[in-house]
């Protein structure tokens, strides 16, 4: 799904009035949309049917109200709070307050900030204070309603983007709202995804409005994000005939004495995610501290002057994967420096061995994914980086993918995908909880896999980050953010692959 500049889609939603579709009907398809978010969160999370409206004056609030008669259609209590007084307010909210009232919802106009606005009952509280067209700091009273609404319990549903947020830059310069859901109308915006707006966006909904779809494929994107619709194509077929071989040999190049766990964590993703046959090979030395290990895992020590035997080995895989637990000591070092350039296969690149190519400047091979977090990205650019999480950060990592022809999987909150010549990916699926040791070498795993199976570089890597976001949600879900580690992500791939 392409991702635009507030800007862009208000320029699209002009065009489409110009051609002679109606701002009213768009209105009224993005409140029942709206609506029907809201019925689904409260099923969810098993919460009362009362909903509180936050209106300011724009459409923002029209959308809202028309939200708010829905829901009241349905049996819900809803009781909007209208910030501003009514006759300042767009023409379209005008209606649609009217409506509302005429229906039996409840407005009360607030005058008192602190005094009058209150929320009483369970249920949830709709965000509609400001549209994607907002810029700068909050001022009050609308200020001292964010904060009572941050304060309080209550699921925050904001409509189109959180109020206080730059659909932008994704910049917060006062307060905005801290929203649980983000019901996006139409497309994604440029400011969920930057600087303060990840924080702020929570769970993301679509509502299709009704503009045509000529308007959409018409459109540059700033961004692309992934979406079920098209990741599933890209999972690897099953053919009923298929031995070991065809799914997929993965050698693996990671551990070092001490720290097992990576190469483990990353070996047992590409098991989990479709390899037929998985290689760990390390140092000689470790093999009590790798007796843990799956079964399945065929373990290979090497010695620091087998470089030779290490390159011929690795070059019969599918796909490798380097770097998890491998250390950054000189051993480590030279075993890199030799190997490295003289991979032919499909690579996955990872942890210290990132960190290892930064400071030693050592060839990136033909085909790598490269999975760096924001520092050790920085590491590798080589020089004094764009602020993180801003546009220019972003198109300074795909100038680096074309510079070396690799693909990038930055990995954060959210994670994106750098390749050649493509469109900026962007995973919207993940959960915090996810910031956690050896979470990345997972991912590495999978991708190899992927990579084994015959995926391209830029859809493994795609696809691996996705699948991965997934099973972090479910194993959150389950676990909570609080308390899963790396292998709950493991134990939900099935999840995250049904």
């Amino acid at each position: 799904m392409k991702i635009v500049a507030s800007k862009q889609m208000a320029f699209l939603e002009s065009q489409a009035y110009r051609n002679g579709c109606s701002e009213e009907e768009f209105m009224e398809e993005a409140g029942k949309g709206i609506a029907r978010n809201v019925q689904e969160f409260v099923s969810r999370h098993n919460l009362r049917e009362t909903t509180y409206l936050l209106c300011g004056k724009g459409n923002n609030a029209g959308d809202a109200y028309v939200a708010g008669v829905y829901l009241l259609t349905q049996g819900y209590s809803v009781l909007a709070y209208q910030i501003v007084p009514i006759g300042d307010c767009s023409p379209l909210c005008q209606k649609n307050h009217d409506r509302f009232l005429q229906q039996g919802g409840q407005v009360h106009e607030v005058n008192r900030v602190k005094e009058e606005l209150l929320f009483t009952e369970q249920g949830v509280i709709l965000d509609s204070l400001f549209g994607t067209g907002f810029r700068g700091t909050v001022r009050e009273p609308f200020a001292s309603v964010i904060r009572i609404a941050n304060k309080s319990p209550l699921p925050k549903i904001a409509i189109d983007i959180p109020s206080g947020l730059n659909g932008e830059t994704g910049i917060v310069e006062g307060e905005a709202i801290h929203a649980t859901e983000t019901i996006f109308l139409g497309l994604p915006k440029t400011g969920f995804f930057l600087q303060d707006g990840w924080d702020h966006v929570g769970k993301l909904r679509y509502v299709d409005f009704g503009l045509p779809k000529q308007y959409i494929e018409e459109s540059e994107a700033d961004l692309i994000m992934l979406s079920p619709d098209i990741m599933k194509p890209l999972l690897p077929p099953i053919i009923r005939s298929r031995h070991k071989y065809q799914a997929g040999l993965v050698i693996g190049l990671g551990g070092s004495p001490g720290m097992p766990g990576a190469a483990i964590l990353a070996s047992l993703g590409a098991l989990r995610s479709g390899a037929g046959l998985v290689r760990l090979l390390h140092p000689a030395g470790m093999e009590a501290e790798l007796s843990s290990s799956p079964y399945e895992l065929i373990k290979i020590p090497y010695g620091p002057k087998d470089a030779k035997k290490i390159i011929e080995s690795i070059n019969t895989a599918s796909a490798i994967f380097v770097g998890p637990g491998i250390g950054r000591t000189s051993k480590a070092r030279d075993i890199l420096k030799n190997v490295l350039p003289n991979l032919k296969k499909p690579c996955v690149i990872d942890a210290d061995a990132l960190t290892i190519i930064g400071e030693e400047k050592i060839k990136l091979p033909e085909n790598a994914i490269l999975t760096p977090h924001v520092g050790e990205m920085i590491r590798l650019l080589e020089r004094s980086a764009p602020q993180p999480s801003t546009k220019e950060f972003l198109q300074t990592c795909q100038n680096f993918s074309e510079n070396h022809q690799v693909t990038v999987v930055l990995k954060g909150g959210p994670t994106f995908i750098f390749h050649p010549d493509e469109p900026i990916m962007v995973n919207p699926y993940g959960d915090p909880g996810m910031a956690t040791a050896g979470s990345g070498d997972v991912l590495t795993g999978i991708i190899a896999a992927l990579l084994a199976q015959g995926l391209r570089p830029h859809y493994a890597a795609t696809l691996g980050a996705y699948l991965h976001g997934v099973a972090g949600e479910f194993a959150a879900e389950k676990k909570t953010p609080y308390c899963m580690i790396a292998s709950d992500i493991l134990d939900h791939l099935p999840e995250a692959f049904r």
